[in-house]
This record gives C-alpha cells, sequence and structure tokens, in this order.
C-alpha cells in the first residue's frame, strides 16, 4: 500500500478537526436546532464562555477515540485485531464510574451497559449484541463517536478501516450503530486519497449492507439535497422522517448519522461552515460535529482548518484523555498525530517515524503546532505576548514575540502537565490523570533569540506546582543571559516540591536593560531521566495532590491519618501514579494490610491490568507476579508471614527484565524475559477486598 506522502500531516489535521468540532459542540450537547437558533443562533464560533464552560474538558468523544485505538499497541498491530482484545482494552483503560464513558446507567448508556457485560466475563461482541442488550440500546449513536482513530491508522484503505471500527463498534453497539461506524470509518479512510464526497459515501455504502436503514437514509438524504439548495431545508426533512421522536433512547444513531451526511454534502470543501451546519443542527452536537470535522480535516488538509476563524489558536493542540494510563492523560494533537501516524506505518508494513528531535516531548515539528503553550497572564506577566510556529533550521519551532519588557515584566509561556484547574468545573466526565514531569528529571530546552531582538534577555525554565490551597505557584530555574542573534540550551534538574504535581512547565524571558522587545524561538523542550521524589500527603487542605493518582480502588480518602488509604469492597483494587516514560526505577515504604487476601506496590503499571504486583498475601506468601487482562501470573514467590494493621517495610525495583521485591528483609526476585514483559509504566499501591494504608512511597532511580 502507497501512504500518502503528507500523511502525518493530515492524521494531524484530522485530530485537530475532531477536537475542534468535539470542543465547539460541548457546550450544548443535547439541545435542538430551535433552541440552538433561540438561545445561541447560528453556532459560527466557539460559545463556551457564553454558557461559562471551559473550553478543553474530559469527553467521551476524546477520551474513548483515542484511547480505544491503544488495543493495536497493545494487542499486537495487525489487521485482524478482534472485538474480544478490544473489549480486554476497555477492562483495562476505563476506571469504573470515572473514566471515559457516560456512567448513565444498565439499559440508559449503552457502553455503561457493555462495560459491566464485560467486566461480568461476557467477551466482545456478545457484550455489544442486541441479542445481549435489545436493539434499543445496541443502535445509539457510541459505535460511530470513536471511530476516527481506526480510519488514520489505514490511510486509502477503506475495506480495513470498516473491519477495525465494525470490531471496535460491537464491543458496545450492533446493527446500524455499527453499520454506521463501518461507513464513516470507510470514508475517513478513503479521504487520505480524494476529496470527492460523492465517491467517499458511495466507499462508505460498499461497505455495509444495501438494504440496511443506514443505506436508506442516505439514499433519501441524497435526494434532498439535489432538491433543496438550503441546507436548513433538509434538516426539517430529517426531523420529521429520522427525529428523536421516531427511535428508543436517548441518542440514537439514526438522527445524528443523518446531519452528518448532510453536513458533507453541503460544506465538503468549506470547515467554516461545516462546523456551522452540523453544530446549528443540534441533537449530539460534540459527536457530530467531531467525527465531520475530522474527515474534513483529513480530506482537505491542514490550510483548510484556517479559511475561516481561528479555530486552532484557543485550543493550542490541547487534548485531555481520561483513563487508567494517567501518563497519556494530559496530552496535545502533535503526540497523537505521530502516535497514530506510527501505528498506520507499522500495519502497512513500514518503518515508524524517528522521534523528532531526539525524542523531545515538545518538539513543535508540525505545521502551526503549539503542544499547548499559551502566554500565562497575571501579576508579573507582561501583555501582548504571543506564540507562534515557524520554520527553523532543519526542522520547526515555537516562537515567543514580546515588546516593552521593563525590568518587573516576564515574557511567559507554559503548558499544562497535569490536570488544570478548571477540571474543578467540567460536568460529566472526571479526569484520571498523572503529571507528565517529576521531581528528579532534569529538564532541557534549546532556544534561541532572533538576531534583529532589541536588548539581552534572560530566560529561566518555570514549572507551576500546586499548593495547599490548590492555587499554583511559580517555581524558576537560574536565568541564562541570551544576547541577540546567540542561543543556549536551558538545563534544570527538577526539585522535590513537598509531594506536589507539577502542573504546567514553561519558559519566561524577562529584559536585562530597561526595555527589549523581540522573538526567542523555542527548538525542543524535554525531559529525561527517572523520578526521585517522596509521594505524600503535603502540607495544607488541598486536594490535587490525591487526585494524582488515578483511582481505581472502591475507596480513596484524604481524610484518614494515613496519606494513603484504599479500600476495595470487590475483586482487586489499585491506584496507580506515574507515566510510560517511569522505565528502570524503585519504590519504597511502609505499607500496612488492615484487611484483605492480598496486598503492596505495583511497578510498570500500564492500566488497572497491566503491571507487575510485588505482593504479600493472607495465606502467608510474598509474590511477585505479571497481571495481564484476566491472567496473573506468579514469576516468584516465597513464605511470609503476613500482619494485619502492622506496618510492612516493602521495597520494589525494576531493571530490565529484572524484578526485585523486599519485604521486612525476605526478599525475591524474578526474571521476566517473555513476550508478555512489561518495560515502562507507573507506581501503584494495590489491594484485594480490604484496606491498605500507607504514609509515603518513595520513588528513585536504581
Amino acid at each position: 500500500m502507497q501512504l500518502p506522502n503528507d500523511y502525518l500531516e493530515r492524521v494531524y489535521a484530522g485530530v485537530l478537526g475532531k477536537l475542534i468540532g468535539v470542543y465547539l459542540g460541548r457546550p450544548f450537547e443535547g439541545w435542538t436546532y430551535q433552541r440552538i437558533m433561540e438561545e445561541l443562533g447560528p453556532i459560527e464560533y466557539y460559545v463556551h464562555e457564553r454558557l461559562n464552560q471551559p473550553l478543553v474538558v474530559t469527553d467521551d468523544d476524546v477520551a474513548g477515540t483515542f484511547t480505544f485505538i491503544r488495543a493495536l499497541e497493545d494487542y499486537g498491530i495487525r489487521p485482524n485485531l478482534s472485538a474480544g482484545e478490544i473489549g480486554k482494552a476497555w477492562l483495562n483503560y476505563i476506571v469504573e464510574e470515572r473514566s471515559i464513558l457516560w456512567w448513565g446507567g444498565n439499559g440508559n448508556s449503552t457502553e455503561h451497559t457493555a462495560w459491566l457485560n464485560l467486566k461480568k466475563g461476557m467477551p466482545a461482541p456478545d457484550s455489544g449484541s442486541i441479542a445481549s442488550n435489545g436493539q434499543g440500546v445496541a443502535e445509539q449513536i457510541g459505535a460511530q463517536i470513536f471511530i476516527d482513530g481506526w480510519a488514520m491508522v489505514a490511510p486509502g484503505q477503506p475495506e480495513l478501516a470498516a473491519r477495525l471500527a465494525e470490531q471496535a463498534g460491537k464491543v458496545s453497539h450492533d446493527g446500524e450503530s455499527v453499520y454506521a461506524a463501518m461507513l464513516w470509518a470507510a470514508m475517513e479512510a478513503e479521504a487520505f486519497v480524494t476529496s470527492d464526497i460523492d465517491h467517499l459515501i458511495d466507499t462508505g455504502l460498499k461497505q455495509i449492507p444495501s438494504d440496511s436503514q443506514i443505506a436508506r437514509l442516505i439514499a433519501d438524504i441524497r435526494t434532498w439535497h439535489k432538491a433543496y439548495p438550503d441546507w436548513r431545508d433538509t434538516r426539517q426533512k430529517i426531523e420529521d422522517n429520522y427525529g428523536y421522536d421516531k427511535y428508543p433512547g436517548n441518542c440514537h444513531i439514526m438522527p445524528n448519522h443523518a446531519l452528518m451526511i448532510m453536513t458533507v454534502l453541503y460544506a465538503p470543501h468549506d470547515f467554516q461552515k461545516a462546523q456551522m451546519i452540523v453544530n446549528t443542527s443540534g441533537w449530539d452536537t460534540d459527536c457530530n460535529a467531531g467525527n465531520v470535522c475530522c474527515l474534513l480535516g483529513i480530506m482537505n488538509g491542514l490550510d483548510s482548518l484556517a479559511e475561516g476563524p481561528d479555530f486552532r489558536g484557543p485550543i493550542a493542540d490541547r487534548m485531555l484523555i481520561s483513563s487508567a494510563d494517567g501518563g497519556n492523560s494530559v496530552n496535545d494533537a502533535v503526540r497523537q498525530a505521530y502516535f497514530l501516524t506510527n501505528l498506520g506505518l507499522k500495519l502497512g508494513g513500514q518503518q515508524a517515524l524517528t522521534p523528532p528531535k531526539n525524542g523531545a516531548q515538545f518538539h513543535f515539528s508540525l505545521p502551526g503546532s503549539l503542544q499547548g503553550f499559551r502566554p500565562q497572564t497575571g501579576l508579573g506577566a507582561a501583555s501582548g505576548v504571543r506564540v507562534g510556529n515557524t520554520e527553523f533550521e532543519s526542522g520547526r519551532a515555537l516562537t515567543i514575540d514580546y515588546e516593552a519588557l521593563g525590568p518587573a515584566q516576564n515574557a511567559i509561556v507554559m503548558t499544562p502537565t497535569f490536570s488544570p484547574r478548571e477540571m474543578l468545573n467540567m460536568r460529566t466526565y472526571d479526569l484520571m490523570a498523572t503529571p507528565l514531569v517529576y521531581p528528579g528529571q532534569t529538564v532541557k530546552a534549546r532556544v534561541k533569540a532572533d538576531a534583529q531582538n532589541h536588548g539581552a534577555i534572560e530566560a529561566r525554565l518555570r514549572i507551576r506546582v500546586y499548593d495547599g490551597r490548590d492555587q499554583l505557584s511559580d517555581i524558576d530555574s537560574a536565568a541564562v543571559i541570551i544576547e541577540p542573534g546567540s542561543e543556549a540550551v536551558l538545563e534544570w534538574t527538577l526539585p522535590e516540591v513537598d509531594g506536589q504535581p507539577v502542573a504546567e512547565i514553561g519558559i519566561t524571558v524577562s529584559g536585562t536593560g530597561r526595555r527589549a522587545y523581540g522573538r526567542l524561538l523555542v527548538d525542543y523542550l524535554r525531559w529525561d531521566g527517572a523520578p526521585k521524589l517522596t509521594l505524600k500527603r503535603p502540607a495544607g487542605d488541598g486536594d490535587f495532590w490525591r487526585m494524582a493518582w488515578v483511582n481505581g480502588a472502591s475507596f480513596f480518602s484524604k481524610r484518614f491519618p494515613a496519606a494513603f488509604r484504599i479500600s476495595q469492597n470487590s475483586g482487586e483494587g489499585i491506584i496507580i501514579h506515574g507515566t510510560r516514560q517511569w522505565t528502570d526505577y524503585q519504590a519504597s515504604g511502609q505499607v500496612m494490610i488492615h484487611l484483605g487476601n492480598y496486598g503492596g506496590l505495583a511497578v510498570r503499571a500500564q492500566g488497572l491490568r497491566r503491571y507487575y504486583g510485588a505482593r504479600v498475601t493472607r495465606d502467608g506468601k510474598m509474590q511477585i507476579v505479571r497481571v495481564r487482562d484476566e491472567d496473573t501470573t506468579v514469576l516468584a514467590e516465597t513464605a511470609f508471614r503476613t500482619e494485619f494493621d502492622k506496618n510492612i517495610s516493602m521495597k520494589v525495583k525494576a531493571e530490565g527484565a529484572r524484578i526485585t521485591f523486599e519485604a521486612d528483609g525476605v526478599s525475591v526476585t524474578a526474571e521476566d524475559t517473555s513476550s508478555d514483559a512489561f518495560r515502562d509504566g507507573g507506581v501503584g499501591l494495590l489491594i484485594h477486598e480490604g484496606a491498605l494504608s500507607s504514609n509515603e512511597i518513595r520513588i528513585g532511580g536504581v
């Protein structure tokens, strides 16, 4: 298969289109066309501020789309990935009642219903079938809203995209819902190689039964499109013939798919107009706009996103992907574009892309990319600071433009590395996240001052850390003076921060004289090395330190004397902290089991059901286990006397293939050289049907 020359950029445009559509439509999700016209008027641009809501929020459309695709990474990058394997990914990455899905109840939320089926042992595709859940539940919208990733890893291969979307859709849905998902995935895959919208629709129709309701619906809309020059007339025909009142459930696939087909027929090459049509039309606005605008981004490319208002600037590539892999939650469109592109390349039998700038986390290599960097406002921050992206040497760089910097003013640009404060105001969907960067790691940023700058500047690295009142406080590195035309590498090993999470990272610029103006280019910003920190209860009464753990336990409260006390009512509970960048490290601390069949530490945790456990058991054993989905493999064990309500000194070290576990002077070692081995992931505390506590967990290198 010959991939498009601009494959990466088209994926990036697709990811951006998905984000723009979702964040534009989210504030008025579920509204009717009539209510939108009465209260908002035609949706020409973001309206979140008018409705007193954040712009970048947690949302199932984003979280599910960019989480479920990881089944390819976890179970083998191959075209015959199965619904059963994708269902296993659901159980690993979805935190019950807390992440990704609308937890609306069994028989109300299709995804919640399917997840309950998976949890009790029913495999996919039975978990989402009409036979299991009934037609009304199985044919809601969800199969379609998560399909964009499957299309973006199958460029120009509509049959493959449809097959992957079918398998993914059948985890939770069936019938017409899955047909709609298959059709739209095929359209998006074919959009990499053609911009003929009728050809795209015909390509999608080839993937589904010709006598399906979706096929008949599309035929009707094509007829109405030819008959009515004004999209509003076709929208009314859709409401009259395929409206919500014609179908069971709260968000059926048929009315919403109809609006999407209508939109791309009336505005196939006008991104802004398509946004206006699909969002003004109402119903499931964020889902519909996300799918439509992903398709248009892929089909028309990056430049098409700029043919109208600035949709990209307010988002600045930011995205939130709430899941049990907390280090993947605070994310950006550039990172996801590279991830999806590399999956697509490997799926096509080709080599993955070389990581830009030697693997820097922020490299700004795609046109217009900001990777979350935005000017900071407030006390001491200069006004008029702008960020942008430009060509730079052999690649691209972030630009920081500043003017009239006086002695007490700073041009400050920051990007999120953990949950933003506005998450406290987000509705419906929680954010499970852990920080990206930690004390003990070394941060580097290569910067260069434009030769035309007026005056030398001082540049510093900055982190913003939550304090005891859940407010952000600034910590800066030492300053480096940079003359016009010169460059420097800013370097800083991050200090301990009293157990608080690092919420943002960035760069501050100040003048060295009476006034400075000009431009600083940021080639990259990166961090490396094992973290070195103590996880504990910080001073004050804030909450973000606790919310920096993925909470996969029944109960995790800060109101007990111990910093960390978790309880699990049924089965296994786990809380996780850290990222997939953590490879070789050790974790240690005093752990007390109050009740339970087993408890202890986890390392290299990659979700709820993928980790190494270092645990002691109620029946007198000390074990190193590998947990992978439903399978728990004991890698090593020895006798150990486990006592409740007694501190146990535990230390577990992961180095290469070797895992070493010590508990009260007893040690055991395991080597895992199997294909199922884990090589990276965070630390965790785990308990089975009981309660466990610890005051602090120390993390360090090996």
